[in-house]
């Protein structure tokens, strides 16, 4: 592919993408083609149609496809092991009754979403999903309530977490291409996060499980039976073992602010040692084994019978988690044909204030090829001579990247994987993903655009 030039323009581009969502949301909605077939269908006629060789479509498939997998079964995987376990054991339940307790049934919603917020502040988005979902299937279940009104506002909470804080990937490469103050950064994004999560994750979550108020019919990983749930663990013990990814996740934070500080070396054998056990997959991994024990072993759980709990968690994700694959290959393909460096190239002829341009083109790319983490980070890099040529302040240039991360989050839908990730682990259709979660989005984007940029006029 490096030595293949795209010859279409931005129009044509523009044309065969609209088509090729149309074509897949048909499929998918209206004939009732599995997802994960469509998907597939839709990329290579999309491939096809923009002209990528021969050649080397197979192979773009597959390497996006992979790219994608990697991250996300790893994560869905470790994540539904976990869960399943603290599902099995009833902690999700005994989580579940003291959450009710504390704050009531009418604030449950409101109490997954700040328990969401706090987990997501290390977590990436998927892994902080799949691990808070047995908690939200149980409450659900409790309080026999709509299943959005208390998974949309913990879906959100990790959305804003992950688009707008350090040190999920795309704010710290934004922030570092864009030349901003990290410590700005995370204090204007909490301002930035907080209230766009609460209008836009809690309060739309109330609205949209009036409008679909479907129930929970068996939770992801199964029901427990509740007659088999002897000694069931303590609130502490549940709390203590999801701390654990949180914990060591949170940890590789403060190995790279005391790298940046020059504290110490990257080159060191124990801070390599520590970043490895630091990342996602390994921090799940620890947790799933100390769960093992802890909710397994020393409950009386051993050998076979534990491997089999562990085992029925991945029979539910595996649609999931090859649905989300696919969603990752259609944005491969978008990407490799050159839509988006297209789109891109067009809107930085504009001629808009910089804070204005830096979200269009993020939002342009967002909805050209799915990933916000993409959109964010290609945005930054397209932006940032500008910024730097243009004697912004500190705080300036602050929301100029902000601003750059809310167009990231622009509208998810059928080119982004987490589009099927929320959608499939929450029940919903597509047509229904795409009026609440998709819509969640877009309203999660300009609530968070329009106070970044208040920011920016005001100081």
């Amino acid at each position: 592919m490096d030595d293949w030039v795209q010859t279409l323009g931005a129009g044509p581009l523009l044309v065969i993408a609209a088509v090729a969502v149309a074509v897949l949301l048909v499929l998918v909605i209206v004939l009732k083609m599995h997802a994960f077939l469509a998907l597939i269908v839709v990329s290579l006629l999309t491939a096809i149609a923009t002209g990528i060789p021969t050649n080397q479509i197979v192979p773009t498939l597959v390497t996006s496809f992979g790219n994608t997998l990697g991250s996300v079964a790893l994560l869905v995987g470790l994540g539904a092991m976990l869960g399943k376990l603290v599902e099995f054991s009833g902690g999700a339940q005994v989580m579940a009754e003291r959450l009710v307790t504390m704050f009531g049934e009418k604030r449950a919603p409101l109490a997954l979403g700040l328990a969401s917020l706090i987990m997501g502040f290390p977590m990436f988005f998927d892994a902080g999903l799949v691990v808070m979902l047995p908690i939200i299937f149980a409450i659900a279940k409790r309080l026999n309530g709509p299943v959005l009104l208390y998974g949309i506002p913990a879906a959100a909470a990790f959305s804003v977490m992950h688009v707008f804080l350090p040190p999920h990937p795309g704010p710290v490469s934004a922030t570092e291409l864009y030349g901003a103050n990290l410590g700005l950064v995370l204090l204007i994004a909490f301002f930035v996060a907080l209230p766009t999560w609460y209008v836009t994750g809690y309060l739309w979550g109330k609205n949209v499980a009036r409008r679909f108020p479907f129930r929970i019919t068996e939770g992801l990983f199964g029901d427990a039976d509740p007659e088999e749930m002897k000694h069931p663990p303590s609130v502490g013990t549940v709390i203590g073992i999801l701390l654990i990814p949180l914990a060591l996740i949170f940890m590789n934070t403060g190995l790279d602010f005391i790298r940046a500080m020059g504290v110490v070396d990257r080159g060191e054998t124990w801070f390599q040692a520590l970043t490895m056990v630091g990342t996602a997959p390994i921090a799940l991994l620890i947790s799933v084994l100390v769960a093992s024990f802890v909710l397994g072993i020393r409950r009386g759980e051993k050998g076979t019978v534990l491997e089999k709990i562990i085992d029925s968690a991945l029979g539910p994700i595996c649609s999931v988690v090859l649905i989300t694959g696919a969603g990752g290959m259609f944005g491969g393909v978008l990407r490799a044909s050159g839509i988006g460096d297209a789109l891109k190239n067009s809107m930085a002829d504009l001629g808009l204030p910089v804070i204005v341009a830096a979200y269009l083109v993020a939002v342009v790319l967002r909805l050209a090829q799915g990933s916000a983490t993409v959109a964010l980070v290609t945005t930054a890099g397209l932006m940032a001579p500008a910024v730097a040529s243009g004697g912004y302040s500190p705080i300036d240039i602050v929301c100029i990247t902000l601003a750059t991360a809310a167009g990231s989050v622009f509208a998810s839908h059928v080119n982004d994987s987490g589009f099927w990730l929320v959608g499939r682990l929450m029940g919903m259709d597509v047509a229904t993903t795409l009026k609440t979660w998709t819509v969640q989005q877009a309203l999660e984007s300009v609530m968070a655009f329009v106070i970044v940029l208040a920011v920016f006029l005001v100081f």
